[in-house]
C-alpha cells in the first residue's frame, strides 16, 4: 500500500470517525443520564457544574459535524479545533453523567488525530480566521445578552417574572441544564423567544466556524520582482498562443523550487486555476506541477489547468490529474495560405469589393499613441455595448491602455476615415507563429469586413516570416463526438449542441474553418470529479472577473 492511500485511508476514517463522535455528543447531550451513576454525581459535583457538560456535549458535538468534512480538506484549522473540542468532549460526559463510554471513543479519535498531525497542513485565510474569532466571541455575548435582557422585559410571558439576576442564570440554563432549567413559556410569543435564543447562537456559531475555515485569499496581485522573473522565463519558454496572456496584471506565479519554471495562476474560491501549461524547461516539468500541487494544498486549493495542450496530457494523468477535452485551436499553416486559385475564393470578392470602396488596413506598431487609443476604446465600448457583456479576463485579454501600448495593432479604416474594427497581435515567443487577442468591431459593419481584417492579418504576418497564425480556442468544438469519448465530454457535446443557439459556437467554428487551418485539441486538467464543480465556478469567476451574471448573457 502506498504512502499516498494510507494517508487517504487515514483522512477519511478520522473524518468519518469524528462525524460519528458529533453524533453520539449530540445524542448524549438530550438524553437523560444512567440514574445510578447521576446519583453518585450529585453527591459529589455541584449542579452547575455538571449541568455545564450538556451544553458543553451539545456544542462540540455539532461543531464537530461541521469539522468532519475539512479535517477531509487537511485544514490545520479544522485539526487545532477538533483536538481542542475532543478534550473538552472528554471532560463534559464525564461531568455530566459520568458516560465514560463516550469519553473513550474521543480518547481513541484524540490520539489517531494527534498521531496524524503532520497530515494536516491545509492554511485557512488569516483575515477570516481574525473575523471569525471576533464573530465567536461576539456571538456569545450577543446571545447572552439578548436572552437576558428579554427574560427581564418579558413579563407574563412565563410562568415566573425575572430579575436582572434570574435573567442572567435562565439565560445560561438554556444552554447547561437539559431541562431548560424548569422554563415553561405561557404564551406563543415566549415559546417563540425561548427557541430564538437557539437559533441566534447556532446561526452565528456556524458564521464563525465558516470564517474560520476559508481557504487561502490572494488580496493582492504579483510583486515586480515576480512579474519580472515570470516575464523572463515565458520569453524563453513561452511556447503557445496563452504565452502572453501569463504575463497580464490578474495572474499570480508559482515558480519550481529550481526557479526555472514558472505557472501563471489565478486562485478564486477552493481552486487555483492555471493559464495553460508550466512554462519552463521539459526537464522541469514533472517537478514543479508535483510541488504545485503541494503547494495548492497547504492553501487548500484545487490545482487546475486551462486550455493545456496535448503533450503533458499523460504526465498529468500519471500524477493523479484528470483531463477533459473542452475544444479545438485553428492554426494556420502561413506558407500554405493564398488567396490564389481554389484556396481564395471564399475571400476574393469581399476583399476586391471593400478596397475599390476605400477600405484600408494599417498595422500600428508599439508604443501605440494616446489618440489611437483613444479612438480603439470608443470602438471596444460599442462592441462591449452591442454584445450585452462586460470585459472578460484571464485566457483573455482586456481593454487595458497599458498591455495594448505594447501590442502590434491591426486596424481597418473605413472610407470616411474612421475605424471599424481592430485587433492586437500577439507572439508566441519561442513558435515562429502569432495569435490574436482582442478583436472588436463597429455595431453596423460592412457585410465582409471582418474576411478583410483577417486576411490583411494573415498577409501582412506571412511577410513578415511567421510560420502559422493562431486563431486561438473554437470552444467545444470536436468534444464527445467519438465512440470512445468520455462521457463527460459527451455531456459537454449535448451542451454545445444545444447552446448553440445562444452562443453561436458552431458559427465561429464554421468561420474559422473557412481558412482552412489545423485543429489541435485543449484540455481542462483537474485534481478530481469531486473537485470538478470548484474548479469550473473558479474558472467562471476567473473569466468574468468575478461578473457571473454577465458571464450568462447570451452574446457575451
Amino acid at each position: 500500500m502506498t504512502k499516498k492511500l494510507k494517508t487517504q485511508i487515514g483522512l477519511w476514517s478520522a473524518a468519518l470517525f469524528t462525524g460519528l463522535v458529533g453524533v453520539i455528543n449530540l445524542l448524549s447531550a438530550v438524553t437523560p443520564n444512567l440514574y445510578g451513576r447521576n446519583h453518585w454525581l450529585k453527591e459529589v459535583v455541584p449542579f452547575e457544574i455538571r449541568a455545564t457538560g450538556h451544553i458543553f456535549a451539545a456544542l462540540t458535538g455539532f461543531v464537530l459535524l461541521a469539522l468532519a468534512t475539512n479535517l477531509l480538506r487537511r485544514k490545520r484549522v479544522a485539526w487545532l479545533l477538533t483536538i481542542g473540542l475532543l478534550i473538552i468532549s472528554i471532560f463534559s460526559h464525564l461531568l455530566k453523567g459520568l458516560d465514560y463510554e463516550e469519553s473513550l471513543i474521543s480518547v481513541i479519535l484524540l490520539v489517531q488525530l494527534v498521531m496524524m498531525r503532520h497530515v494536516f497542513t491545509a492554511k485557512s485565510d488569516r483575515p477570516s480566521i481574525a473575523r471569525g474569532v471576533r464573530v465567536l466571541f461576539g456571538a456569545l455575548l450577543f446571545t447572552l445578552a439578548y436572552g437576558t435582557i428579554g427574560f427581564y422585559l418579558l413579563e407574563g410571558k412565563f410562568s415566573q417574572n425575572f430579575n436582572w439576576r434570574d435573567a442572567i442564570l435562565q439565560t445560561l440554563a438554556m444552554f447547561f441544564t437539559e431541562d431548560n432549567w424548569g422554563l415553561q413559556p405561557k404564551t406563543r410569543f415566549g415559546e417563540f423567544f425561548a427557541n430564538s435564543i437557539y437559533v441566534i447562537a447556532a446561526s452565528t456559531i456556524t458564521f464563525a466556524i465558516v470564517m474560520l475555515l476559508q481557504p487561502v485569499f490572494v488580496r493582492s496581485s504579483a510583486t515586480q520582482t515576480e512579474q519580472r522573473k515570470a516575464k523572463e522565463i515565458v520569453q524563453q519558454y513561452g511556447c503557445s498562443s496563452l504565452a502572453a496572456l501569463t504575463l497580464l496584471s490578474d495572474k499570480s506565479y508559482y515558480f519550481s523550487p529550481s526557479g526555472r519554471s514558472t505557472i501563471a495562476y489565478v486562485p478564486k474560491g477552493r481552486a487555483a486555476i492555471a493559464l495553460g501549461d508550466p512554462i519552463g524547461p521539459i526537464e522541469d516539468r514533472a517537478e514543479v506541477i508535483v510541488s504545485f500541487q503541494q503547494f495548492c494544498q497547504c492553501n487548500d486549493w484545487y490545482p487546475a489547468f486551462y486550455q493545456t495542450l496535448p503533450d503533458d496530457v499523460e504526465l498529468y494523468k500519471s500524477l493523479g490529474f484528470k483531463a477533459l477535452k473542452i475544444g479545438e485551436e485553428a492554426i494556420v499553416d502561413l506558407k500554405a495560405f493564398t488567396l490564389q486559385g481554389k484556396a481564395g475564393k471564399n475571400f476574393r470578392p469581399s476583399i476586391n469589393r471593400l478596397t475599390k470602396l476605400g477600405y484600408q488596413i494599417e498595422f500600428y506598431q508599439p508604443s501605440i499613441t494616446d489618440d489611437l487609443l483613444h479612438k480603439i476604446k470608443a470602438v471596444s465600448d460599442e462592441w462591449l455595448k452591442s454584445v450585452q457583456g462586460s470585459e472578460k479576463r484571464f485566457s483573455l485579454g482586456w481593454f487595458d491602455e497599458a498591455y495594448l501600448r505594447k501590442c502590434e495593432i491591426a486596424v481597418v479604416h473605413t472610407p470616411n476615415g474612421q475605424i471599424g474594427a481592430f485587433a492586437n497581435l500577439l507572439p508566441e515567443y519561442q513558435l515562429n507563429e502569432i495569435t490574436i487577442d482582442m478583436m472588436r468591431h463597429r455595431q453596423s459593419l460592412e457585410n465582409g469586413t471582418m474576411d478583410f481584417l483577417f486576411v490583411s492579418i494573415l498577409q501582412h504576418v506571412k511577410e513578415k516570416g511567421y510560420n502559422s497564425f493562431n486563431f486561438g480556442l473554437s470552444a467545444l468544438a470536436g468534444v464527445g463526438e467519438t465512440l470512445e469519448s468520455r462521457r463527460l465530454e459527451r455531456v459537454l457535446h449535448y451542451l454545445y449542441e444545444h447552446l448553440n443557439r445562444f452562443y453561436n459556437f458552431k458559427g465561429l467554428h464554421a468561420y474559422k474553418e473557412k481558412f482552412r487551418p489545423r485543429w489541435e485539441p485543449r484540455y481542462l486538467v483537474y485534481p478530481s470529479l469531486a473537485a470538478l464543480p470548484d474548479v469550473v465556478v473558479a474558472l467562471i469567476r476567473a473569466d468574468s472577473g468575478d461578473r457571473l451574471l454577465d458571464y450568462f448573457k447570451p452574446g457575451a
